[in-house]
């Protein structure tokens, strides 16, 4: 029996002296402490196949893929269940799997270093959860570990089984980024596109429409050649163009900035029932990145058109020069969710 001291007596009538709902708060201020210092998954765990392994995985906050540690142990051929986040607790311990001697000649010091279980927050129906995962990168070096050993005949009998696991992990991994397969399956691969083409568009995009001073950013020489490669009549001082201008001057010039930025010039700046825009395009390109790109493009496409002597020529030319550019699903995805943080479209 323990003593019961002036100062646990203090405390105890202290704690039932609080309210249902102060106890609920401080419990909860609590587990927040707790959990400050361990990294939480910024996408759901979604269940990666490799051949006929299923992995979970997730992407944490810092950017690191991980493979839950009861998935790896599954997919090599060990025991489901992980017993309270097996693996290395200092630097020259191993996890239990790969702990045997004759293994210990085909592990690499880095590899050794690599492998204490990471402690991260997963998400689940009933919240976050305590997970504990391996970096992503490392289940191909797991697996060399027991193919190399196998090869060289120095495996016991009751290892074979996971060498013959971790060679077809292999070759289902063969030619294919395991951090590629992990972005695809959670998501994130929308989502880190998503932001790189969001940085790109605060590169090129004015926001504010700042007014920039007005000058001719199409100089008369691309339009001349324009018209001389299509066999028009050229009269410089007449503001009419042919139809066909616009979308001239959309595949050659603004579509050839990067993936996404002549998309965001029409949201930003759409055209009317009669096909007319309230500024042109230019007058929301950022004046140092933006308006530059355009300009250098103007004189690449001016040079070529001046070199060609018909449009067919021009054509060669043009299309070795920029070959054409698609936009990939995922750029689509980060268009169409771009402005809603809550929306992580999930692939595959």
């Amino acid at each position: 029996m323990v003593d019961e001291t002036p100062q646990s007596k203090g405390g105890i009538a202290r704690a039932q002296a609080l309210s249902s709902e102060k106890r609920i708060e401080i419990a909860r201020i609590a587990a927040e402490s707790r959990w400050s210092n361990v990294p939480k998954a910024i996408t759901e765990t979604r269940v990666l196949k490799i051949g006929d392994a299923e992995i979970p995985c997730a992407v944490l906050e810092d950017q690191r893929r991980v493979l839950t540690q009861e998935g790896v142990l599954h997919a090599i051929g060990r025991a489901k269940k992980a017993k309270g986040g097996q693996g290395a607790s200092v630097v020259d311990n191993p996890p239990a799997f790969l702990a045997a001697k004759n293994l210990r000649p085909f592990i690499s010091e880095d590899l050794i270093r690599s492998t204490t279980p990471i402690l991260f927050r997963a998400f689940s129906e009933r919240g976050a959860v305590r997970a504990f995962g391996y970096d992503a990168r490392l289940l191909p070096e797991i697996c060399k570990v027991f193919v190399d050993a196998k090869q060289a005949r120095k495996l016991l009998p009751s290892q074979l089984h996971i060498a013959e696991k971790c060679e077809l992990l292999l070759k289902a991994l063969a030619g294919i980024g395991i951090i590629a397969l992990v972005d695809e399956v959670t998501g994130h691969q929308a989502q880190r596109d998503r932001a790189d083409l969001q940085k790109i568009l605060e590169k090129y995009i004015n926001p504010e429409l700042i007014p920039l001073p007005w000058t001719k950013r199409f100089p008369e020489e691309f339009y001349k050649e324009l018209f001389r490669l299509h066999r028009w009549q050229y009269s410089p001082p007449s503001v009419k163009r042919p139809r066909l201008l616009s979308s001239l001057t959309a595949r050659l010039v603004y579509k050839q900035l990067p993936p996404g930025v002549w998309e965001e010039l029409k949201r930003v700046n759409p055209a009317n029932d009669e096909g007319l825009r309230k500024h042109p395009h230019w007058r929301h390109l950022s004046k140092d990145i933006g308006n530059e790109h355009l300009a250098n493009q103007l004189i690449a496409v001016t040079t070529l058109m001046r070199s060609a002597p018909n449009w067919r020529a021009f054509e060669r030319l043009f299309e070795r020069a920029f070959p054409p550019k698609q936009l990939s699903p995922q750029i689509n995805l980060a268009l169409a969710y771009k402005d809603d943080e809550s929306v992580i479209p999930a692939l595959g």
